[in-house]
């Protein structure tokens, strides 16, 4: 396994980083880069489902993305000790049959001594909302980079 810095302990900016990190892994919508920050026996919680391990993580992603359409994330660092984030986080994406979708949620992310995220817990509940209601079109500009979301 490559390791990923930044590595715990992580003091404020070094788990923004991994914040931001993950957040720009995520809006690629592509499974195999993405799963490379997990170790190979990372356990997840999303939703109602339980993942284990890189293959599954694969697996997972890419039914999400297959049905998630346009799928952009923002994600926010909501505390941090040791190895341990507490993130929020927000993305929109439609329906095949052009529904859209605002789903905020929180995670919990632990994380081995190489960087990599052994742990990753997430709640979410999805909102209905009106194309025009959009406000997240594709991956975050580096000027926006740190800036909070809003609660609504």
């Amino acid at each position: 396994m490559t390791p990923r810095p930044p590595f715990p302990p992580f003091d404020e900016d070094t788990a923004r980083q991994k914040v931001q990190a993950a957040e720009d892994a995520w809006n690629t919508r592509d499974p195999e880069r993405v799963s490379l920050a997990y170790t190979e026996d990372s356990v997840w919680r999303n939703r109602d489902r339980y993942v284990v391990g890189r293959p599954q993580i694969v697996e997972f992603l890419t039914e999400k993305w297959e049905r998630e359409l346009d799928y952009a994330l923002r994600k926010e660092l909501w505390g941090f000790r040791g190895n341990r984030i507490g993130v929020r986080f927000q993305y929109e994406c439609r329906t095949a049959d052009g529904r859209w979708y605002r789903s905020y949620g929180n995670e919990l992310w632990e994380f081995s001594d190489d960087g990599l995220m052994s742990r990753r817990e997430a709640s979410i509940n999805d909102v209905p909302i009106a194309e025009t209601d959009r406000r997240i079109h594709g991956p975050r500009p580096k000027s926006g980079h740190g800036l909070l979301l809003p609660v609504f």
